[in-house]
């Protein structure tokens, strides 16, 4: 007779029956897998000589992610755009299963999904938005005219001059006295 896991741990334990029956009901399938309270023997070795134990597989790995993070301001708007759709859908079905119950609930409950499908709109568009805003502020769009190109040409001009200014103060600085008139 063939019996289940389910079946095996519910078998009673008689002193003489044989097979998977037998044993514990905390038995692993696997010997090498430890149970939580049960003591794993060790294989039995013929002999001094060791074999070498296979490396164990780690239970994942990471991997490098596909694509980059979306921008903070972007995932903020996406998430609440992602939750007034959510309750949006769950009004139109909650309005839907009313007006088939013929409830007094059914009306307000098609006005909320009116306007929630109003609001829905604006979150997702609020993550186009958003996302083109980032783009354009933070320079992932490579435009000729993009303002972020502008902002780190005006950086660049600024650290330049700031790097200019400072050699100029070091060599009067080292110059020392030269341009004095007179010598003590």
């Amino acid at each position: 007779m063939v019996m289940g896991t389910a079946e095996r741990r519910r078998a009673p334990r008689d002193a003489g029956a044989s097979g998977p029956a037998a044993g514990s009901g905390s038995e692993a399938p696997d010997r090498d897998i430890p149970v939580p309270g049960r003591a794993v023997a060790a294989p039995e070795r013929e002999g001094p000589r060791e074999e070498p134990q296979p490396a164990r597989r780690p239970l994942w790995t990471d991997e490098p992610a596909r694509r980059r993070r979306l921008p903070d301001p972007v995932r903020t708007a996406a998430v609440r755009a992602v939750l007034v759709v959510a309750v949006t859908l769950i009004m139109a079905m909650v309005a839907f299963l009313c007006t088939m119950a013929g409830s007094w609930l059914a009306f307000p409950m098609v006005i909320g999904s009116v306007a929630g499908t109003v609001v829905a709109t604006w979150g997702v568009l609020d993550v186009w938005v958003t996302r083109q805003v980032w783009n354009q502020r933070h320079g992932v769009v490579s435009l000729p005219s993009s303002t972020a190109r502008a902002m780190r040409r005006e950086r660049r001009r600024a650290r330049r001059q700031a790097r200019a200014a400072e050699r100029a103060r070091g060599r009067i600085r080292r110059r020392g006295g030269a341009g004095q008139l007179s010598h003590p």
